[in-house]
């Protein structure tokens, strides 16, 4: 097992990795729409949240060997489930017609404000999982 670390998306703010690969899946730890490098933290639509949480996950993906395209599950926490519609929409437009398991939380808050956060497995590569 080893970690991924990537300047392309936001720096781990605590004691967590951005990622972790371990028997041919990478595992990517939760994520908000933080654009890397910048200290200020716009919150804007959730539309544009979801563009760059998911722009920060496939940064994560591609720096261990995987992409958007290979995601086996998704979990997404969003602030208030009056979004969940607009949110699914921007979604399925970054996804097309790949469809991962997903799950989609409420919770109270997030950091920052932001409206939502994603975790995500994926598969390293198009064999890994198959038996």
């Amino acid at each position: 097992m080893h970690s991924i670390a990537t300047a392309s998306a936001p720096t781990p703010a605590g004691h967590y990795s951005q990622a972790m690969v371990h028997n041919g899946c990478v595992y990517v730890a939760g994520q908000l729409p933080i654009v890397p490098g910048q200290t200020a933290h716009h919150v804007g639509s959730i539309e544009e949240q979801t563009a760059q949480v998911f722009a920060n996950v496939r940064a994560i993906l591609r720096a261990a060997g995987s992409d958007l395209d290979r995601l086996l599950q998704v979990t997404v926490y969003v602030s208030d489930m009056e979004l969940w519609g607009r949110f699914n929409a921007a979604y399925a437009g970054l996804m097309g017609d790949h469809r991962p398991a997903r799950a989609v939380v409420p919770v109270n808050a997030l950091h920052y404000g932001y409206h939502i956060e994603v975790q995500a497995v994926a598969a390293l590569d198009d064999t890994a999982g198959s038996a």
